[in-house]
């Protein structure tokens, strides 16, 4: 590795490098990397299994965990170690997210003391095997209306634990076909007739031999698309009985004399209280999905790098890949777009750290931006995987369908991201909820004559929140260009102004057009459905702009000067890739001239010839060990 690689590994892998370090150590490709024999579904799930335990062998899960149940509270070290196994084999990364991050995260941050000291240990160490039941057949991304059912009985203080149609089946539930033996069930809590909404009960689904516990009916989903090493199975519980204190009471509780109780009074605000808890997920699986990312990139950007197709005339050697300009175009803004999301993948992970591991009370204004910039950097980087590992497939060739060389296997394994741990257009409507919640609690209601006397400008104003390098994007901002200034497109200020000025208008006209919502007689629902389009473009456009500053502030981080200016070129191709996919936009909305539309692209094309003699560089600066790799693609051909 190149000293600026070096340098370029250091500035991705930021706050938890040494993680990084530890993980590409430890993780052997002989235990870790995927499997080379093509293998059955049990013996996948076999392999997947025992692998599991050797993940628990070298203590990296402890760090999700309190420090009081054998863990030491290092939640961002926990994730980014988690974000690692996405380079090697994705069924083992999934396994381990449910146990660990999914049925471990439920019990650690939805139980109490109690337990912590009776589950958490035996999680930790991976004896006791969990799965997350929340996912029902007939309801997906709908939480809050599942169908299953947890009725306290008075007269045996007892849960029963019920399945009341096919419909609230929970279904895709990873670990529940093979290997679970305790579920995290998250079911309607009733009491004396009386509902509470959702809540988080544990329930066995079978004995120590393996065996389904009367009343748990399992079902196997059986082959998949990918992830064949992970067990996707089915659960319906027949009236199944444990006891009251089963429940996961941080957020609502049963005493013994059947009363409930809950420091939230709102049940609305405790379910997304208690959902957002579990934002962890969303976090890791943004960083599995970098990691895939990167893989596929590295593999595609070696292979282009020496492989040659067709001579010019005049010429002796055939020209190499990475030389032609159609070639860079399908490789290099991917890549500056994955350098973009990898950082701001950082900064994501560190406010996850920092919100959830403080130790007061959670900081309501935190956790919201925590949920919020989770859902929108999980659905921009697996959208992005999905795209990218497709693209990395075609531009290796027939190379690139061998399953020696992973892209199939990563191609499929990645392709549940988008719609697991929540479906990315919801999410990026979440995303857009929550800005406009902003707008609301600052003016008002979105339909009050007061925010309409407000001007449009005066009225975003305040929803512009810097997530990143303040300081430095406000200074940069302030001196940015205007439309018509002969300063070229690779000045920082005028990028960073033009994705602000994108979010804020699609923003403002968003809730212009909402504010429909508030006429005598509108029907919301239709209102919200016909502007579901602009809902999630907006989101989106919020999503870029965070995205950008992230990779502002690790520039402006980045100590190396010869490192700090590459990561500036790469990160002018991000900014211009951007800007030149939504050009339409910018030109129909009066942003850019068209003649500022041709620079765009020219500098785009300017920036992929600058890049090209470091594109080898640029994919050995993810640090991913050769061993992880394992394909012919990394092998020249003469």
């Amino acid at each position: 590795m190149t000293d600026l690689a070096t340098e370029l590994r250091r500035a991705l892998d930021g706050r938890w490098a040494h993680i990084k370090d530890e993980a590409r150590t430890d993780l052997s490709p002989s235990d870790f990397a995927a499997p080379e024999a093509e293998l059955t579904m049990e013996e996948y799930r076999a392999r997947v299994a025992d692998q599991v335990q050797k993940i628990a062998a070298t203590g990296h899960p402890a760090r999700g965990f309190p420090k009081e149940a054998g863990g030491n509270g290092d939640l961002g070290g926990s994730v980014t170690a988690f974000e690692m196994l996405g380079h090697a084999d994705l069924s083992v990364m999934v396994k381990a997210g449910v146990h660990w991050g999914l049925f471990g995260g439920a019990v650690a941050n939805l139980g109490t003391a109690a337990h912590h000291a009776a589950y958490l240990p035996r999680i930790i160490d991976a004896t006791l095997p969990g799965c997350f039941a929340m996912t029902e057949t007939g309801h997906g991304s709908d939480v809050q209306s599942l169908g299953t059912t947890a009725t306290y009985d008075p007269a045996t203080d007892e849960l029963v634990v019920n399945t009341p149609d096919l419909r609230s089946r929970k279904d895709y539930i990873g670990g529940a076909a093979r290997d679970g033996r305790l579920a995290a069930v998250f079911a309607q809590l009733i009491t004396d007739g009386e509902s509470h909404g959702v809540h988080c009960v544990l329930v066995p689904i079978r004995d120590e031999d393996g065996t389904p516990l009367p009343g748990v009916t399992i079902g196997d989903c059986g082959a998949k698309a990918g992830l064949a090493g992970v067990d996707n199975g089915r659960l319906s519980f027949d009236h199944v009985r444990v006891p009251r204190t089963n429940l996961l009471n941080r957020y609502g509780d049963i005493d013994d004399q059947g009363r409930y109780t809950s420091p939230i009074e709102n049940s609305t605000r405790r379910f997304f209280t208690m959902l957002g808890t579990l934002v962890r997920g969303r976090v890791s699986v943004a960083g599995a999905a970098g990691s895939a990312t990167r893989t596929a990139l590295t593999l595609a950007v070696t292979y282009a790098g020496h492989r040659r197709q067709f001579t010019p005339p005049g010429a002796e050697d055939e020209v190499v890949l990475l030389d032609y300009r159609a070639h860079q175009r399908k490789l290099l803004p991917a890549l500056a777009k994955s350098y973009a999301l990898q950082l701001a993948q950082n900064e994501l992970v560190s406010l996850m750290h920092d919100v959830q591991s403080a130790p007061d009370e959670v900081d309501e204004h935190g956790q919201r931006e925590l949920e919020a910039r989770a859902a929108g950097i999980k659905a921009v980087s697996t959208t992005h995987a999905t795209t990218t590992i497709q693209m990395c497939r075609e531009a290796c060739g027939g190379a690139g369908y061998l399953a020696v060389n992973r892209l199939p296997a990563l191609k499929a394994d990645t392709d549940v991201f988008t719609t697991f741990e929540g479906d990315n257009t919801v999410l990026l409507q979440l995303v857009a909820k929550g800005l406009l919640t902003d707008y609301r609690d600052s003016f008002g209601n979105l339909d009050t004559l007061g925010m309409v006397r407000f001007g449009a400008r005066q009225f975003a104003g305040a929803v512009i929140e810097r997530t990143a390098a303040r300081g430095l994007v406000e200074r940069l901002v302030a001196a940015a260009p205007g439309r018509d200034s002969e300063k070229g497109p690779t000045d920082r200020g005028w990028q960073l102004a033009l994705f602000e000025d994108r979010e804020r208008h699609l923003l403002e006209t968003l809730a212009l057009r909402l504010r429909k919502a508030g006429k005598p007689g509108a029907d919301l629902f239709e209102v919200f459905n016909l502007a579901q389009d602009h809902v999630v473009e907006a989101a989106r456009a919020h999503v870029d702009r965070t995205i950008l500053e992230a990779f502002v502030a690790g520039i402006d981080a980045c100590e190396d000067r010869t490192a700090a200016a590459m990561l500036s070129t790469v990160c002018d191709l991000y900014a211009l890739s951007q800007i030149e996919a939504d050009k339409g936009w910018y030109l129909e909305h009066g942003r850019i001239t068209p003649a500022r539309s041709k620079q765009v692209t020219a500098a785009v094309n300017d920036l992929c010839a600058t890049l090209r003699p470091h594109a080898q560089e640029l994919v050995d600066a993810f640090g991913i060990p050769k061993e992880w790799l394992g394909t012919e693609l990394l092998a020249p051909l003469d």
